[in-house]
């Protein structure tokens, strides 16, 4: 009998280990293959909202904001890749030179679930910075990708220049709040589940093999 599970991914652009999490998310559901039938919804969190639309270099940001040494920061770099190229996304990070605000992207990700292509769009986002070293928060950049995405890119255009679903994207960062979620990615399964970090696609099927028993 299939299990029919609503997962919330609660994730931003600008964090590596979502891409990392969205994929062996993914990873997982394959295995589990027809046990589950999964609507994923994603909601928006923003790392650090605080960053003006120029950016700020990945390196100063990285250093001041965790106290991390350059071999540090590049350990990381490796270890993010590897486990990116374990399930199956391509990591670029000496690209990745600034760190921008995703709050547009989120606008444009709340406007896509609506239309049905969150998931087109969130890969598109995270290898236009994270393979491609693009800026998230480049309006160019943006309505270029929801046409990859297969959205309409006028409309992507003029959500862009207006406000629009600004008040949607801080109400669900808000319930971030209420819920306890303080760091992403977080996995929500049914509403009462929570699955959080970037794990493996075994700790993922294990988790949701559970949920399924329950």
């Amino acid at each position: 009998m299939t299990q029919q599970l609503d997962i919330d991914f609660v994730s931003d652009v600008a964090c590596p280990w979502c891409a990392v999490g969205l994929y062996s998310l993914e990873e997982a559901l394959r295995r589990l293959g027809d046990a589950v039938s999964v609507r994923v919804r994603f909601r928006p969190f923003e790392l650090d909202p605080d960053v003006g639309p120029e950016g700020e270099a990945t390196d100063e940001y990285l250093a001041r904001k965790y106290g991390a040494s350059s071999a540090q920061l590049q350990m990381a770099r490796e270890a993010i890749a590897q486990r990116g190229a374990g399930v199956g996304f391509v990591f670029d990070l000496d690209k990745r030179k600034r760190v921008f605000n995703t709050f547009d992207a989120h606008r444009l990700m709340h406007w896509a679930g609506q239309a049905g292509r969150q998931r087109e769009l969130a890969g598109a986002l995270f290898k236009a910075y994270f393979t491609d070293g693009e800026n998230p928060g480049d309006h160019a950049v943006l309505i270029r990708l929801a046409d990859e995405a297969g959205l309409d890119c006028e409309r992507a255009r003029a959500i862009l220049a207006s406000g629009e679903f600004a008040g949607e994207v801080r109400e669900m960062e808000a319930w971030n709040q209420r819920s306890g979620i303080h760091a992403v990615p977080a996995v929500i399964v049914s509403g009462k589940y929570l699955i959080q970090g970037g794990e493996p696609p075994e700790v993922f099927e294990q988790a949701l093999r559970k949920i399924i028993a329950q």
